[in-house]
């Protein structure tokens, strides 16, 4: 859940310009086949009868989506790990595992989606998360701010959202639509200071380490624009 990070001093704001186009080219390379690879194997497990008995359990148990949540969370915490590691093969295993470990979780949520709201919702989603990155992403790149001061900020509230998770979890809470919203906001400050490291921090051959710490934000991005337009579609 931590979002600060120690980084060398020789970092790629650093580096001549070539150095610095090719490390954000590839940075957003990695990101772009993870997302296609999440759409692959997301599209291929949802045709899966198993997970439709294993989602079916999830969404049904009273502690479901907290042992999903709690095993995603180890094996994400695992795949970072290795997205940063020495090791260019660990830090490509780290990436496949962090994607896998996605597409499995979205599974349930997107069923659920698409029992109830038709597969419209998830495409509108997607858009909606794709045009929120874009503005993002640009905000970071023209102002060319150091958002790194969002490190702190997003490790309290990170933990903060999990705390409201458990416990509406454990006690039967609804946290409802502005907790989504709310979300949202946080996913949308999560992009902005993955971005500036991209920009600011990284080392030069970190790229991929880079990627999927861009990808978490744009997952959790996805995940509550999808359950906000969930909760309206169902008020």
């Amino acid at each position: 859940m931590a979002f600060s990070q120690n980084y060398s001093s020789y970092t790629i704001n650093r580096a001549d310009g070539n150095i610095r186009a090719q490390f954000i080219r590839r940075v957003y390379s990695h990101l772009a086949l993870a997302i296609l690879a999440f759409v692959l194997i997301e599209s291929v497990i949802l045709q899966l009868e198993i997970t439709r008995t294993l989602s079916a359990k999830v969404l049904q148990a009273p502690f479901g989506w907290l042992m999903v949540l709690g095993g995603f969370m180890l094996v994400g915490f695992m795949g970072r790990r290795l997205a940063l590691s020495q090791s260019r093969q660990m830090q490509y295993l780290g990436l496949g595992i962090y994607v896998l470990a996605e597409a499995i979780i979205f599974a349930p949520l997107l069923l659920l989606a698409n029992a109830y709201a038709g597969g419209g919702v998830i495409v509108q989603a997607a858009i909606m998360t794709g045009l929120l990155f874009a503005g993002l992403t640009a905000t970071a790149f023209i102002t060319r701010k150091d958002f790194s001061f969002l490190g702190g900020i997003l490790t309290i509230g990170g933990f903060v959202a999990l705390g409201l998770i458990v416990c509406g979890v454990i006690f039967g809470l609804s946290l409802g639509l502005w907790f989504s919203v709310g979300m949202v906001a946080f996913a949308g400050a999560a992009i902005l200071y993955s971005t500036s490291n991209i920009i600011h921090h990284y080392q030069e051959d970190q790229y991929v380490g880079a990627s999927i710490e861009l990808f978490a934000s744009v997952a959790l991005l996805f995940w509550y624009v999808l359950q906000t337009l969930l909760s309206l579609s169902s008020d």
